[in-house]
């Protein structure tokens, strides 16, 4: 069915994987169908958070941690009225789309095989893998670095083959701000211009005295 041709094209949000070192786009998940809700809370980071601390009470000693939670669908039932123009999801249902999004949590094997041939050759301290920089991607103005935090899958519905053809899932994200990275980062870069966004859009925000019912300020 061929939507109505003025219908404006809703963009999608997702997550984009980046080389931390060259800043390279190493992939990009689109999310198949837009969340109805993203919440978020922001944890203020304030110095003289004690009673009775008047001398630090205004200070701010960073940015708020904010933490992000949304549930994402995934559904293969369109794909699957046409078989033949999607032979991967009649093999294998949604477990790439899957994969895709577990595989960010994971080291990759290939660093895992590395370090073991370290630790069996007698290397003292291997380096933990880094993992891409993650982005997550909610318009044009939100584009932050994040860190999975949460993440659970609910399969809901399975082929013949128990592929999952049907499933939600779950995620939750932490900014990555400048407290958590060096300020020369690619990540930092991207979280101030993402603080820069949110005081230009603060500045169109109407607001007035009047508003409250009072002329002036005691």
């Amino acid at each position: 069915m061929t939507s109505f041709p003025g219908t404006p094209r809703i963009l999608k949000g997702g997550i984009v994987l980046i080389d931390p070192d060259t800043s390279q786009m190493r992939r990009v998940i689109a999310l198949q169908y837009n969340p109805d809700s993203v919440s978020r809370t922001l944890q203020i980071q304030g110095v003289g958070e004690a009673s009775g601390d008047r001398m630090e009470a205004l200070r701010l000693k960073g940015p708020p941690v904010e933490a992000i939670k949304l549930e994402a669908e995934i559904d293969a039932t369109d794909q699957l009225e046409f078989p033949g123009d999607n032979p991967v999801t009649v093999n294998l249902g949604i477990s790439p789309q899957l994969a895709v999004l577990e595989t960010i949590l994971y080291p990759t094997s290939a660093h895992l095989q590395s370090a073991n041939g370290l630790a069996r050759a007698g290397t003292l301290e291997v380096a933990p893998a880094e993992a891409p920089l993650t982005l997550f991607v909610w318009s044009t103005t939100r584009v932050v670095p994040v860190r999975l935090t949460e993440f659970s899958i609910t399969e809901e519905a399975f082929d013949v083959f128990l592929n999952p053809v049907r499933a939600k899932v779950s995620l939750g994200l932490r900014v990555l701000s400048v407290n958590d990275l060096l300020f020369e980062h690619k990540g930092a870069s991207l979280f101030m211009a993402y603080q820069q966004q949110k005081e230009l859009l603060a500045s169109m925000a109407p607001g007035s005295l009047s508003a409250l019912g009072i002329g002036g300020i005691p």
